[in-house]
């Protein structure tokens, strides 16, 4: 499983230095998450988002560098799937691979979705589902055709992503400075309780997944430790990485509402897009906007290798039907691409039934089920590894933060139906597990 997620990052071949790993996880992880999900999170803590950004970049370290430890002292096909079989039983490592691919598969539909929004910004008038369809279709090809060629040029759409972040923080500024003229729409944030955390607690609370989705991918990250020349450097490549990502993260979402009031924000359009439309300015919104669109089709069609890869991989280690690890000569488990279709069909189904809540749902659910993979991590490093004090702190913190999150979904109603997405998920999981456990132990009899 290791190769078919490096790929699908991009990754360079041969050993890596701990810098590139941080440079390779920057670009890897900023999303569509980012690009549209902080949006949901603004609207619902204000200000006080950029708070829930440090918060989950601390908890997102803690599990990256469980990980890194983890991948440093027991390299070995499947990481965290294997760490939670080796701590806890097969019927581990058999639920906690599917939690992984249920989320991938989740997080794939919200990456679509958001493309689809994105692109609503030109064409408005366009039903979502039909753009959702247009780019699953698309992704679909690319996955069938071979990734090979492709490949190439995943670095150089990660340097879009960055780029189009890095574009956006120095138009910002420079409107925020006065140099596009004072519209006179920018919000009085004032350094005090009512201003930063106009919702209270509970806005900040319930803002929580979104800023920990946005992190998602770190547990790629932690699988490409074992490219590092010197695996020990696997907790420094992530610690680098995530406070390179939080810098990002707060200072331009802190831009952005700097420049809008934050109840103006909404799950239809990026935030970065929503701060700049007061300035005359009109080919930044349109620039920007091809940025996301090549950014998202870049993740989704990245998720949509990995998804397809990972049940493939689960097929190879006994913990799927075998037939999903047949593949073409372009290396593609067409029987696994077959399910993921069925899983964008699914999403686009969702979109046409559900086409103004579909996306925070979507979100919830796959920050949610990524979550219940990251606690498991925690738990296998805490079964496997000879812990400090330090070191059982910092778990215990991370644990905290995690739950926070997962319990503030259930404090609004639109976070709500993404909670109960993932639970049903979470049932199915825990109901084929129970079954392969009953096949187990007859095969052993």
């Amino acid at each position: 499983m290791t190769s078919e997620k490096d790929q699908a990052c991009g990754s360079a071949e041969g050993k890596l230095k701990w810098w590139q790993l941080s440079l390779l996880g920057v670009g890897c992880i900023i999303g569509t998450g980012f690009f549209l999900g902080s949006g949901i999170g603004i609207k619902k803590a204000g200000p006080s988002i950029l708070f829930a950004f440090l918060i989950a970049a601390f908890a997102t370290y803690v599990v990256f560098d469980a990980l890194a430890r983890l991948t440093a002292d027991h390299p070995e096909k499947g990481s965290f799937f294997a760490y939670a079989k080796h701590a806890y039983g097969r019927w581990a490592g058999f639920s906690n691979g599917w939690v992984y691919w249920a989320s991938e598969i989740l997080i794939m539909g919200s990456q679509l979705t958001a493309l689809g929004l994105f692109t609503r910004f030109w064409l408005p008038h366009i039903p979502l589902w039909i753009m959702a369809t247009i780019y699953a279709v698309l992704g679909l090809l690319v996955i069938f055709m071979g990734t090979k060629s492709f490949e190439k040029v995943e670095n150089v759409m990660a340097v879009i992503k960055v780029l189009g972040i890095f574009m956006f923080i120095v138009i910002a500024a420079l409107a925020l400075f006065g140099v596009f003229g004072d519209h006179g729409n920018r919000p009085d944030i004032k350094m005090e309780y009512p201003s930063l955390f106009p919702s209270g607690m509970t806005g900040l609370w319930a803002s929580l997944i979104y800023a920990f989705y946005t992190f998602g991918g770190i547990e790629i990250m932690g699988l490409m430790a074992t490219k590092l020349k010197d695996p020990k450097d696997g907790p420094k490549a992530g610690k680098i990485m995530l406070m390179s990502l939080a810098i990002i993260y707060v200072i331009s979402v802190g831009l952005a509402i700097l420049l809008v009031s934050w109840n103006r924000f909404n799950t239809d359009e990026s935030p970065f897009v929503i701060a700049l439309s007061d300035y005359r300015l009109a080919f930044v919104p349109h620039v920007f906007n091809g940025i996301l669109i090549i950014a998202g089709f870049s993740t989704m069609v990245a998720s949509l290798f990995a998804v397809t890869n990972i049940l493939a991989t689960l097929s190879e280690n006994g913990d799927a039907p075998k037939f999903f690890s047949k593949r073409t000569k372009f290396k593609v488990s067409v029987p696994s691409l077959g399910v993921t279709a069925g899983g964008l069909a699914l999403s686009i189904l969702m979109s046409l039934l559900l086409p103004d809540s579909i996306y925070e749902h979507i979100t919830t659910a796959a920050g949610l089920m990524l979550l219940y993979t990251w606690m498991f991590i925690l738990f296998s490093f805490n079964k496997l590894m000879k812990l400090k004090s330090r070191d059982k702190i910092k778990r215990w913190i991370g644990l905290l933060f995690i739950l926070l999150a997962i319990s503030g979904t259930l404090l609004e109603k639109t976070s709500r139906p993404g909670f109960f997405i993932s639970l049903a998920f979470l049932a199915a999981i825990a109901i084929a597990t129970l079954i392969m456990r009953r096949k187990w132990k007859t095969n052993e009899s």
